[in-house]
């Protein structure tokens, strides 16, 4: 009995034991169970933080207004540059056995920028048809330019609007130190660099060199004046003058979105009584107006990454960013695109003679017109006429007027009206206003009165790319008012639903008088009766159409749009890399 006492509590201990084993085995099992399900919340959590942060950007994308301020800096002077004029560049055009030269200039200091990707300072002269020896006398002043100097680098191009512009060579200006006493330079000969040059034009030069005693490089004429200390704060350059504007003259665009040049579509007479099929010519204008800096700081926003191919196409990331980047530079040279039937000019700065001229720009209040609009950070106003009645949409992209710059001052969309009392406010009970009403006194009957204060100009922020903040907009109202004294400006966000109700008033009243009503004065001769033709065929494309093409072959239809793409982009690559090696020193003046 003892011994089976004895074994039984063994047994129990022994069975006890197994027992716990098969336990702790049982437990073992369920552990991989356990551990998979904090697991899984854990992946159901990232699942759907990732989802909340996809709505919320979404619902409000990078980009748009951008509060980095402008970084400090202890001076900065005001420098007025001039070029001059320049000799003996080589013959680009074997046919007219000449050039039609400009000057293309890029100004950089040792400044940080607020982001690297803001763009650098820039000025392009009026060009020279068929001249060697062109005298430009551009004038350019900018302010803010630092006490550790400046470099200015100066590209010499033969025009071409057909093709792209041939590159006759550069001067590259170095300065290392600014101060009171600095005596600037005084029409100076710089000599003309041929490296990254046309092969052709030089090809030219060297044969004639061999036959005669003309020298083979040319000389670039420059001056650059200290006028005194700039306004504080300091931190950033920005053009102060001229205040000049530039008229761009398109006959393919034109074709397109359907503008004709006066009186093409009269028949014409052949002496002998009878008049011939009429001959339709189209045109369309672009302009660009620069005016006095500087820009509000506060004036400042980034593209909209409202989609995910947006940001590689700004980028150039991948090789759909790569191809879209191209495509909407092109698209900008072609509807901005510079030609013998260009106009130059400049007015006084801030005055009303400014105000009358971008009145001229926009046709004052006739034909109840919209226009699309950019400002730049260093102030240049770029602007064209949109409507949904034009036959292409990029009229209407803001990607395309700032030539898919990172960062920008303001977009939108504005229209000029004619106001009945020009002494009393814009926004007065009293006051009527054409379009919207018909008024004496100018358009649709008569001219209109070439009086700032007759007119009202209505601006807003009406922009997806890059979406301005409409708390930014009294800043953009102050801006205009200095540069343009004696218009009434008037500012609203684009959600306001007064503004679509006079946008509408504006369409309603273009389908009346629009007809009558032509965007130029000349049309490019430049367009053969084989253009038109081909011109004629594409228009019998329907939008869809073409805006399928577009998406099948971006790059084709760039091509198929624009004058000058072909060879463009080889040349810039070829420009960026000839630039590297003057980056990484150079002579100093």
């Amino acid at each position: 009995m003892s011994d089976e006492k004895d074994d039984a509590p063994l047994n129990g201990q022994s069975n006890g034991t197994d027992t716990n084993n098969q336990q702790n085995g049982d437990e073992g099992k369920k552990d991989p169970e356990k551990q998979q399900q904090p697991e899984h919340q854990h992946k159901l959590k990232d699942k759907m933080t990732k989802k909340q942060e996809k709505l919320r950007l979404k619902a409000n994308p990078p980009g748009g207004f951008d509060a980095t301020p402008i970084p400090s800096a202890p001076d900065g002077y005001t420098i007025k540059f001039t070029f001059h004029r320049a000799k003996n560049l080589p013959v680009s055009d074997l046919n007219s056995r000449s050039s039609d030269p400009y000057v293309h200039a890029t100004l950089t200091s040792a400044l940080p920028k607020r982001h690297k990707e803001d763009p650098d300072m820039i000025i392009r002269t009026p060009t020279i048809h068929k001249n060697t020896d062109p005298v430009w006398d551009t004038e350019w002043i900018v302010a803010g330019i630092p006490s550790s100097g400046f470099r200015l680098k100066c590209r010499l191009y033969d025009e071409d609007a057909s093709d792209h512009d041939d590159r006759l060579g550069n001067v590259t200006v170095y300065v290392n130190r600014i101060g009171p006493d600095w005596q600037g330079i005084k029409d100076e000969s710089f000599d003309i660099k041929k490296r990254m040059a046309s092969k052709r034009a030089y090809l030219i030069r060297s044969c004639a060199v061999m036959l005669s005693d003309v020298k083979m490089s040319g000389n670039l004429w420059l001056s650059a004046e200290l006028l005194g200390e700039s306004e504080k704060p300091h931190g950033r350059m920005y053009t102060v003058g001229l205040t000049s504007w530039v008229k761009h003259y398109s006959p393919m665009i034109g074709r397109i979105a359907g503008t004709k040049a006066p009186g093409s579509s009269q028949g014409q007479s052949d002496g002998s009584g009878e008049n011939k099929p009429k001959t339709e010519k189209y045109d369309f204008q672009a302009n660009q107006l620069q005016l006095e800096g500087p820009v509000p700081a506060e004036l400042y926003h980034r593209f909209v990454e409202f989609k995910p191919f947006v940001k590689g196409m700004f980028s150039k990331a991948g090789l759909r960013g790569r191809v879209l980047n191209h495509a909407l530079h092109h698209q900008h040279a072609s509807v901005y695109n510079f030609s013998n039937t260009t106009e130059y000019g400049t007015v006084k700065p801030k005055s009303e003679e400014a105000a009358l001229q971008f009145l001229k720009m926009v046709h004052f209040d006739e034909g109840g017109r919209i226009f699309t609009y950019v400002l730049t950070l260093d102030g240049l106003l770029r602007f064209t006429e949109t409507g949904k009645e034009f036959g292409i949409d990029l009229l209407s992209k803001h990607t395309m007027h700032s030539d898919v710059n990172i960062y920008i001052a303001c977009s939108g969309e504005f229209f000029v009206r004619r106001l009945r009392h020009p002494e009393k406010s814009a926004t007065s009970p009293e006051q009527e206003t054409h379009p919207n009403s018909d008024l004496p006194g100018g358009p649709p009957n008569s001219a209109p009165p070439k009086n700032p204060h007759s007119y009202e100009l209505v601006i807003d922020n009406d922009s997806g790319t890059y979406r301005p903040k409409g708390l930014v907009l009294p800043q953009l109202k102050e801006f205009l008012k200095k540069n343009f004294p004696g218009l009434h400006i008037i500012t609203m966000e684009c959600t306001d639903d007064a503004l679509s109700k006079m946008k509408d008033e504006q369409r309603e009243r273009k389908k009346k008088e629009g007809r009558n009503i032509h965007m130029v004065q000349n049309s490019d001769d430049e367009i053969s009766s084989s253009d038109e033709e081909a011109l004629d065929r594409h228009e019998k494309k329907s939008r869809r159409q073409r805006a399928l093409d577009a998406v099948e072959d971006p790059k084709k239809a760039a091509r198929d749009l624009m004058p000058g793409g072909h060879g463009r982009k080889e040349r810039e690559e070829r420009e960026t890399e000839g630039d590297r090696p003057e980056r990484e020193g150079g002579s100093s003046t």
